[in-house]
C-alpha cells in the first residue's frame, strides 16, 4: 500500500470512529419526520391496493385470478426489480440520489394507478409503483442505519417507521370512506397516495448524503468529514462532551461491482439465511394484506364489514411500532424478531376462527406483529452487509424473499377454498414462525458498530 492510500485509509478509520462515538441522533429531528413521510406513503400503497381491488375487479370485470395478478404479482415483480436496480444505483451513486428517484417513481405510479381505465394501464403503473416501493424500503433502512449511532440504531429506524406504519393503519379507514361510497373511490384512494409521495419528494431534498457511503464507496473524505463535523456539533450541543473514538477497520481502496461483495464469505451465507427468512415471512405477510379482505367477503361477509374488521385491527400497526421503539435496542435484535413472529401466529390462529369478535382480535394481533417485525427485521437485514454493498445486499435479500409474498398471495385463496378458511390462515401463521426461528441463526447486531456486525 502506498503512502497516499495508507493516509486515506487511516483518515477513513478516524471518520468512522467519530461517527460511532455519537450517542444520540446527530441530525435535526425534522429529518426523521421527512424520511417518515416517505415511509408513510410506502405503507399506504402497500395497503391501498388490497382495499381497492374488489371495486376494480367489479368495474374491470377481471375475475379472481387476473385480479390477484394485477394487485400483487405485477407490483411485486416491480418491487424486486426496483429494489435491486435502484439499490445498485445507490451503492454506486449515493443514497441521496436514489431516495429522490424512488419517490419520483412512486408518485408517477400512484397517479397512473388512479388514472388507469383498462388492465394494461393498471398493470404498467402498478409495476412502476412497485419499482419505487421496493427500492424505498431498502434505502430508508440502509440510510437510517448508516446515520444512527450503534446504541440507538434500532430505535431511530423504528421512530421513522412509526410515522410510516401509520400509513398502513390509516389506509383502511380512508378506503372505507371512499371505496364502498363512491364509484371512483378507488381512484381517489390512489390519488391521495400520489399527493403524499409528491410532498415526500419535495421534503427529501433537505437530507444529506450518508457519510458512510461517501467514505466507503466514493472515497470523498472531505465531504464526509464536513457532514460528520455538523453531526458532532449537534450531539455536542445536546450531550456535552463526546466520547473518545474507537478505531475500526475500513477499506476504501477496493471498488468492485457492489453485488460481488455479497457473494463473498461471510455474506453469501447471510444472504442465504436472510433470503429464506424473508421468503417465509412474506408468504403470510402478503397473503394476509392482499387476500384477507377478499376472502372474508367471499365467505359471506360484506365488503364494507370486511374492510371494517381490518380497519379496526390496523390500530395494531402503530402500537407494535411503538413497542419496538422501546425494545429494539434493549434486547438482541434477532430474539425480538422471533418473539414478533410468535405474536403473528397467535393472531392468525385467532383470525382463522371467523368468529366476529375474534376476527377483530386476530386482525389486531396480526397488525401488531407486522408493526413489530417489519422495521426491526429491515434494520437487521441492512446491518448484515458491508456499506459498499449494503443496498445491493438488502435488495437481493428482500427481492428474492418476495417470491414468498407472490406465492403466499396466490396460494392462500387456493388453500382456503380447498382446505378451509381456518387451515389457510393457520398455515400462514406457521410460515411466519419459521421466519422467526431462522432469524435466531443470524449474528448479533444490537448496540454493535455497523462495521463490526458486517465484518
Amino acid at each position: 500500500m502506498d503512502k497516499k492510500s495508507g493516509n486515506k485509509e487511516e483518515k477513513a478509520k478516524e471518520l468512522i470512529a467519530r461517527l460511532n462515538r455519537l450517542s444520540s441522533w446527530p441530525l435535526p429531528t425534522s429529518f426523521i419526520l421527512i424520511i417518515g413521510v416517505g415511509y408513510f406513503f410506502t405503507f399506504y400503497d402497500i395497503s391501498d391496493i388490497g382495499f381497492a381491488m374488489p371495486a376494480i375487479d367489479q368495474q374491470f370485470h377481471l375475475g379472481s385470478s387476473l385480479s390477484l395478478f394485477i394487485a400483487l404479482s405485477v407490483g411485486l415483480i416491480g418491487y424486486a426489480i426496483g429494489s435491486y436496480v435502484v439499490g445498485t444505483i445507490s451503492d454506486y451513486y449515493g443514497r441521496f440520489r436514489a431516495m429522490i428517484l424512488t419517490m419520483g417513481l412512486t408518485a408517477l405510479g400512484s397517479f397512473g394507478d388512479a388514472a388507469s381505465f383498462n388492465v394494461p394501464e393498471l398493470a404498467i403503473f402498478r409495476f412502476i409503483t412497485g419499482l419505487g416501493l421496493g427500492a424505498d424500503l431498502n434505502l430508508v433502512s440502509t440510510y437510517l442505519s448508516e446515520l444512527s449511532p450503534p446504541n440507538i440504531r434500532g430505535k431511530i429506524t423504528v421512530y421513522s417507521f412509526i410515522l410510516g406504519i401509520l400509513g398502513q393503519a390509516i389506509t383502511p379507514f380512508i378506503a372505507l370512506s371512499l371505496v364502498p361510497v363512491y364509484y371512483d373511490g378507488w381512484r381517489y384512494l390512489f390519488a391521495i397516495g400520489g399527493i403524499i409521495a409528491v410532498v415526500a419528494l419535495a421534503l427529501r431534498f433537505e437530507l444529506p448524503e450518508s457519510p458512510r457511503w461517501l467514505i466507503s464507496r466514493a472515497g470523498n473524505l472531505e465531504k464526509a468529514e464536513e457532514i460528520i463535523t455538523r453531526m458532532e456539533n449537534t450531539v455536542r450541543d445536546k450531550m456535552g462532551k463526546l466520547n473518545s473514538p474507537n478505531i475500526v477497520n475500513v477499506d476504501v481502496n477496493e471498488k468492485r461491482f457492489p453485488t460481488s461483495y455479497v457473494f463473498k464469505k461471510p455474506y453469501v451465507y447471510r444472504l442465504a439465511l436472510l433470503v429464506t427468512m424473508w421468503f417465509f415471512w412474506y408468504i403470510g405477510n402478503y397473503g394476509f394484506l392482499g387476500d384477507a379482505t377478499t376472502l372474508l367477503s367471499a365467505s359471506g361477509i360484506s365488503i364494507s364489514s370486511s374492510i371494517g374488521y381490518l380497519a379496526v385491527g390496523a390500530i395494531g400497526y402503530p402500537v407494535g411500532a411503538i413497542l419496538m421503539a422501546l425494545t429494539a435496542d434493549r434486547f438482541e435484535r434477532k430474539y425480538v424478531i422471533f418473539m414478533d413472529t410468535v405474536v403473528w401466529l397467535i393472531g392468525m390462529l385467532t383470525f382463522s376462527t371467523r368468529i366476529p369478535s375474534l376476527i377483530y382480535v386476530g386482525s389486531f394481533l396480526a397488525s401488531l406483529a407486522l408493526g413489530m417485525y417489519l422495521q426491526v427485521a429491515y434494520t437487521y437485514t441492512a446491518e448484515n452487509y458491508p456499506t459498499r454493498a449494503r443496498t445491493s445486499g438488502f435488495a437481493l435479500t428482500d427481492g428474492i424473499g418476495h417470491i414468498g409474498g407472490a406465492l403466499g398471495a396466490l396460494f392462500l385463496p387456493v388453500l382456503v377454498s380447498t382446505y378451509g378458511f381456518s387451515f389457510g390462515f393457520t398455515f400462514i401463521g406457521i410460515t411466519g414462525v419459521i421466519a422467526g426461528v431462522l432469524a435466531l441463526l443470524g449474528p448479533k447486531a444490537s448496540k454493535i458498530a455497523l462495521e463490526e456486525v458486517s465484518a
